[in-house]
């Protein structure tokens, strides 16, 4: 009786990528051989990889590069959204078309994850039975300061304030069984952030750590405000603990302002000839008290507007073309 091959799904968002589609599909089928596959079960050695490409509202040549691709080999396969949607629901636009395979792989098309892993996190997913084998890098060389400090402020600070917890340097990169899938797509959330909605589901994942790669051709389109709006989504998304820092901030600077108000009166009873206001101290408290209403409303008008999102019920992402 003839054994069934496994199926693996390599998702792969891509946003002006035109200099790197062919050189990442070359490298995922010269690391993904069946000498390279030897190790892994029988049903592994003749692995059918699909390509699914996920092009994010392209500007430059890149879905001619995928369609180019796709006409000598049909393992390729394509989404093309009407716009820029943003990687997340490329994630999602990619998760929910690749239901019918055994395996679902998340990788960035720059090769900054390295396509070389992809064998060893297939045999730690079977050997070791797991749900996923996820990715972290080790290092951050070659990444800009700024972005690298900020990136590990932020993991610390999420995992200290969620009840999810983010691994430190935790890519998408991975590998998924079909359950874990199904279980990422059942969450039907509109403002999504990935790497924690993959904790939150639980599931048993292990990760792979290695040193950071750098992008082999073009620029990257995450610059720092972006990350930071990005960062912003993850913590409102995951936690409500800046709700709680607001009402506490509230009740301390009452608590202060009252002490203070309570300091005058007494000071005025005992010493009625000292002056008490001036235009100074009057404009210093107005200043404060206006700063701080405005920061608390700021973090309440921010979860305010992912509920008025969420609400709109809007599609995540609008196709123009699938092959």
């Amino acid at each position: 009786m003839s054994i069934l091959p496994k199926k693996l799904a390599l998702i792969v968002p891509v946003h002006n990528e035109e200099e790197n589609i062919s050189l990442f599909y070359n490298t995922v089928k010269a690391n993904l051989t069946r000498q390279s596959l030897n190790s892994l079960p029988e049903d592994f050695h003749e692995l059918i990889c699909d390509f699914w490409y996920i092009d994010d509202g392209s500007a430059d040549t890149t879905l001619d590069k995928i369609k180019a691709l796709q006409a000598v080999d049909k393992s390729v396969h394509f989404i093309s959204f009407s716009r820029n949607f943003g990687k997340e629901a490329a994630i999602y636009a990619g998760l929910s078309y690749t239901q019918n395979y055994d395996y679902v792989a998340l990788m960035d098309v720059d090769l900054q994850d390295p396509p070389s892993l992809l064998p060893t996190m297939l045999e730690k997913l079977v050997t070791e039975n797991l749900d996923s084998v996820a990715t972290r890098r080790a290092d951050r060389k070659g990444e800009k300061v700024l972005i690298s400090f900020f990136s590990n402020l932020f993991y610390q600070m999420l995992s200290k304030i969620s009840s999810t917890k983010l691994v430190s340097g935790a890519r998408d990169y991975r590998i998924m069984s079909q359950a874990m899938v199904k279980a990422v797509l059942a969450l039907p959330e509109n403002q999504r952030f990935s790497k924690g909605l993959f904790s939150w589901v639980g599931f048993k994942t292990e990760y792979i750590s290695y040193e950071n790669v750098n992008r082999q051709r073009g620029q990257s389109s995450w610059g720092f405000w972006k990350l930071f709006r990005y960062a912003i989504t993850g913590l409102i998304s995951f936690s409500t603990v800046p709700l709680t820092f607001v009402a506490a901030l509230g009740l301390l600077v009452t608590f202060v302002a009252g002490l203070g108000a309570i300091f005058l009166i007494i000071r005025k009873i005992i010493d009625p000839t000292v002056a008490i206001g001036g235009w100074t101290t009057v404009v210093v408290v107005i200043t404060f008290f206006g700063g701080l209403q405005m920061f608390s409303l700021g973090i309440v008008g921010r979860y305010i507007a992912a509920i008025f999102l969420e609400t709109k019920r809007r599609p995540m992402y609008i196709e123009k073309e699938r092959k």
